[in-house]
């Protein structure tokens, strides 16, 4: 098991974490801005990290930019907008080779902070906003993946859940925006969210490959001069338990049902209960041996897939299932069985041990690219109270049947959603 040891420094609102490792030949540069996501901002922010790659002063063109990452071996430049419970989450990542393993000499991992630093501090601007010309654009494209998501009925059906769920949460919102408020957008406002998220939001950059953390620290000061702001407040706790639990059956012309089950489980990343938490989850649904894997799926043919999973800043477990309409009631009485068997005690020795053994394997495999290992460090930085990956793994094997079974007790049916067809009753 190889030992992650990040070096890091913390400064006001921007830390810098560096991993120096020789297990890959490139090197991955990756800067995160977190906020909390709002209704008022969330679709304007889902659009900067497209607006800020796709053309800057030095690049005006796709093209331009394309060609100068070519030039530096293939270096490939990608952006990502995702949430984490409340928070909303903005990455810029450049992938370079290590010039140690090349004959040219030209100081690579330099050039990467040198595409961050241009993409970030240097866009495309007319009077006081944006190239409209770029807005216009991945406005249009924005809108193609909220729709693609909307039509895609796995997916529908889960954000169906959380925003009926978590209604007057801000985790109801979806971290891409909302379709209405595209329109709205322009070049002027989205500079204004703009000028908010560099001087605002929590920043963490993470370096993984063979470099020096000094030299990291010298190329940050040099190229990406973040100024400080006052720490992220964590609003992890905000799990709002229902008096009682509710059921939403939303109607289209759909030859495949969606039954999703949203639970409250009370325990969020971080928490003494966390990893016995996640254990129950590969009981339950996570894996294919899992009960509703094997008892939903297999044994009664009830569901075309059922799996459950975690949202670990916001302590919710959804069970989503694809189920013939005519199927719904039965399929719900069966997954309803399969965690009551959990809470009742009814785990083998056999289903610990191997969701033991897969969660360890997912771990190696996710620690296998460099992103992988930034994701994981960037989960444990972002709570209270991190765990380093070599005590992730210490938990896990120390994780008993009791455990388990207590934190299942706490978990709450919270609210189930329904998408079924036309003409079922």
């Amino acid at each position: 098991m190889m030992t992650i040891q990040p070096k890091t420094v913390k400064n006001e609102g921007f830390s810098i974490h560096t991993i120096e490792t020789k297990q890959f030949k490139t090197n991955q540069v990756v800067v995160k801005f977190r906020a909390p996501l709002q209704k008022e901002n969330v679709t304007a922010r889902a659009l900067l990290p497209y607006i800020l790659q796709s053309r800057t002063k030095r690049w005006p063109t796709t093209a331009s930019f394309r060609t100068h990452l070519d030039d530096l071996y293939g270096a490939t430049a990608n952006v990502d907008v995702t949430k984490k419970g409340e928070s909303h989450i903005l990455s810029f990542s450049v992938d370079i080779a290590n010039e140690r393993y090349l004959k040219d000499t030209t100081p690579l991992t330099k050039e990467a902070f040198t595409v961050l630093a241009e993409i970030l501090f240097n866009p495309l601007t007319e009077g006081d906003g944006f190239s409209a010309k770029v807005v216009e654009q991945e406005k249009r494209s924005l809108k193609q993946r909220l729709e693609a998501a909307r039509d895609d009925k796995m997916k529908y059906a889960t954000q169906r859940l959380i925003e009926e769920m978590c209604e007057g949460e801000p985790f109801a919102l979806h971290p891409n925006g909302l379709i209405g408020e595209i329109d709205a957008l322009t070049p002027e406002i989205l500079y204004q969210t703009y000028k908010q998220m560099l001087s605002e939001d929590a920043i963490d950059l993470y370096v993984v490959g063979d470099v020096e953390h000094e030299d990291i620290l010298e190329f940050c000061q040099e190229l990406l001069p973040f100024q400080t702001r006052p720490p992220y407040e964590n609003e992890n706790k905000t799990s709002v338990q229902k008096a009682e639990s509710k059921k939403i059956v939303e109607r289209q012309s759909v030859k495949q049902g969606k039954l999703n089950i949203g639970y409250r489980t009370e325990t969020v990343y971080g928490d003494e209960d966390y990893v016995p938490l996640i254990m129950m989850n590969g009981i339950l649904g996570g894996f294919p041996h899992s009960k509703l894997f094997i008892n939903v799926r297999e044994k009664e043919s009830l569901a075309y897939y059922a799996a459950s999973r975690i949202e670990s800043h916001k302590g919710l477990i959804f069970i989503m299932s694809g189920v013939d309409p005519g199927k719904i009631d039965r399929a719900s009485t069966i997954i309803q069985e399969q965690l009551s068997a959990i809470q009742e005690g009814s785990i083998s020795d056999k289903e610990v041990d191997q969701t033991r053994a897969v969660m360890k394997n997912q771990m190696l495999e996710t620690l296998d690219a460099a992103r992988g290992i930034i994701e994981v460090l960037y989960q444990s930085d972002i709570c209270g109270n991190p765990f380093t990956i070599d005590e992730w793994f210490e938990k896990v094997e120390a994780v008993t049947k009791e455990q388990i079974i207590n934190v299942s007790k706490k978990i709450m049916l919270d609210t189930t959603y329904i998408l079924t067809g036309k003409e079922e009753a």
